[in-house]
C-alpha cells in the first residue's frame, strides 16, 4: 500500500456483505483512540439524555387504532390491537416501556425489533422486543427475507440457547435511516469518531481534577540531585490529588516550573461544548433541550420546541405508525383501520395562543364547544345546552347575496305601503 493511498483513505464505513440486507457495522476504534460502542456511548451525558429525550417523549404520545367510517374517523376500541398498543402489549410491560425500549433500540442500533405472537387464527396476542445485536437480517436461495435471532435464556418465554429462524411476518421491524430500505444503520456507528472525542475530552477532564488539577512542572535545584526518583515521588505526594492547592515550601533555591497548557488555553471547555452540540445535531435534538440554552430565549424557545416536534420528532412516529400499520394489520383491516400517535397535546403551544384559535375556530364554524372541551380534556355540553352546535358570525354572508336582504326589506316596504294605500282607500 502507498503511502498516498494510507493517507488518504476512506474513513470507516459499513460494509455491505451480503446483497444489501446484512451489515457489519465497524464499532470500535475511533480516531480519538476510544472504543465507541452503543454502551460506551450511553455514558455520555449528551447522547443519554438524546435517547432519553426521544424514546420518552414517543412513548409518551398517545397511541390508538381508528376506524373510518362514512362520516368520521373514530377509536377502534373494538378491536384486538387496541389494548395492546395502548395499554399492555404483553403480560410484561406497559405501552409506555414497550414503545420507549424500541425507539431506544431505534436510536442505538438503528433498528428495532418486536417478536409478534399469534394464535391459531392469525390474530396478534402479544409483541416482545428483541436485541438488535442479536438479530441478523438475511436472504435465502430464492432471494425471500428471513430472520435469525440468537436466542438467551433470559429472554422471555424461553430457558434455552441457541439461533432461531423467524418469519418476517412474526416480526414487527422498525428500520432507521439506511441504504436499502431494509435495515437501517447505526447513527453512533455512524458518528463514532465524533462521539469517541466527546468521550476522550470528559476523561481527559476527570484524569485532570483526578490529579488535582495541578500543572506538571520542572523542580529546579541549584545543585546537583542526589536521588531525583525521591525528590519526583514527594512532590507528587504532598502536592497532587486531595493535598492540590497547598502552599509549597521550596528549600534550598529550589524553583518550580509549570510547562504545561492550561485548560481554557488549549479551549478545554470550548471542546466539551462542540461536542455537546454534534451530539445533539446527530440526534437533531435542539441544544436546549440538552442543556444547551446559550442560544434560546424566551422568544424563541417555544418555536424551538415546536420545530422538534415536526422536524425531529414526526419522522420516528411515521415509521412507528406504518411499520405497525403493515405489519400488524391485515390486508382487509388496512382498507377500515390505521394506527396512529396523537401528537397534539405537544403541538398546542401557550394558553394565550390556544385560545385564540379556539375562538377563531368556534366564530368561523369549524369547531364546536365540545371540540374544543375535548382537546382540554373538560367535561362534555350536553346537546340541549348547544355543546355540539356549530355557530358562525351573522354578519358574514357570500358576497352574491350582499344585496339580496336590502332587495327583500325593500320589497316588504312597498308591500307595506300599498297595503296601506289599499286600507285608506276602502276607508
Amino acid at each position: 500500500m502507498s503511502i498516498l493511498t494510507e493517507l488518504f483513505k476512506s474513513r470507516d464505513k459499513p460494509q455491505n456483505r451480503i446483497n444489501g440486507s446484512t451489515y457489519s457495522f465497524l464499532m470500535g476504534g475511533s480516531s480519538s483512540g476510544k472504543r465507541v460502542t452503543e454502551r460506551t456511548a450511553m455514558q455520555m451525558t449528551a447522547v443519554y439524555s438524546c435517547v432519553r429525550i426521544l424514546s420518552e417523549t414517543l412513548a409518551s404520545l398517545p397511541l390508538h387504532i381508528y376506524e373510518v367510517t362514512e362520516s368520521n374517523s373514530k377509536k377502534a376500541i373494538s378491536h384486538p390491537l387496541y389494548n395492546l398498543l395502548h395499554d399492555e402489549p404483553n403480560t410484561e410491560m406497559t405501552s409506555f416501556i414497550f414503545r420507549e425500549t424500541l425507539m431506544t433500540h431505534l436510536l442505538l442500533w438503528g433498528n428495532a425489533y418486536a417478536q409478534i405472537i399469534r394464535n391459531g387464527k392469525g390474530e396478534v396476542l402479544g409483541l416482545y422486543p428483541l436485541m438488535p445485536d442479536r438479530m441478523k437480517v438475511d436472504r435465502d436461495e430464492r432471494g425471500q427475507l428471513y430472520y435469525e435471532y440468537l436466542v438467551n435464556d433470559s429472554d422471555a418465554n424461553t430457558k434455552e440457547r441457541g439461533i432461531v429462524r423467524l418469519d418476517p411476518s412474526d416480526i414487527l421491524h422498525i428500520p432507521g435511516l439506511g441504504f436499502d430500505g431494509l435495515v437501517g444503520y447505526s447513527p453512533i456507528a455512524m458518528a463514532k469518531n465524533a462521539i469517541g472525542m466527546a468521550i476522550a475530552t470528559e476523561e481527559y477532564g476527570a484524569a485532570f481534577f483526578a490529579n488535582g488539577a495541578t500543572p506538571s512542572g520542572i523542580l529546579e535545584h541549584p545543585g546537583v540531585v542526589k536521588n531525583p526518583e525521591a525528590m519526583r515521588e514527594s512532590w507528587a505526594k504532598g502536592f497532587s490529588g486531595s493535598n492540590s492547592h497547598k502552599v509549597a515550601i521550596l528549600e534550598e533555591g529550589m524553583k518550580y516550573t509549570p510547562i504545561s497548557i492550561a485548560p481554557n488555553e488549549a479551549q478545554f471547555l470550548e471542546t466539551r461544548k462542540f461536542q455537546l452540540n454534534e451530539i445533539a445535531r446527530i440526534f437533531r435534538v435542539p441544544p436546549h433541550m440538552v442543556g444547551d440554552l446559550e442560544k434560546s430565549s424566551f422568544s424563541n424557545i417555544e418555536q424551538q420546541s415546536l420545530e422538534f416536534v415536526k422536524y425531529t420528532l414526526d419522522p420516528w412516529v411515521t415509521r412507528f405508525e406504518q411499520a405497525m400499520t403493515r405489519r400488524l394489520l391485515t390486508t382487509d383491516e388496512k382498507k377500515k383501520f390505521y394506527i396512529k400517535f396523537n401528537v397534539d397535546g405537544l403541538l398546542r403551544g401557550d394558553y394565550q395562543s390556544r385560545m385564540n384559535g379556539y375562538a377563531t375556530a368556534r366564530q368561523n364554524g369549524w369547531m364546536s364547544a365540545n371540540d374544543i372541551r375535548t382537546l382540554e380534556n373538560l367535561d362534555l355540553i350536553s346537546d340541549e345546552d348547544g355543546g355540539n352546535l356549530y355557530l358562525i358570525n351573522g354578519n358574514m354572508l357570500p358576497l352574491k347575496n350582499a344585496g339580496a336582504f336590502a332587495k327583500s326589506k325593500e320589497t316588504e316596504e312597498g308591500i307595506n305601503e300599498e297595503i296601506l294605500e289599499l286600507e285608506n282607500h276602502s276607508k
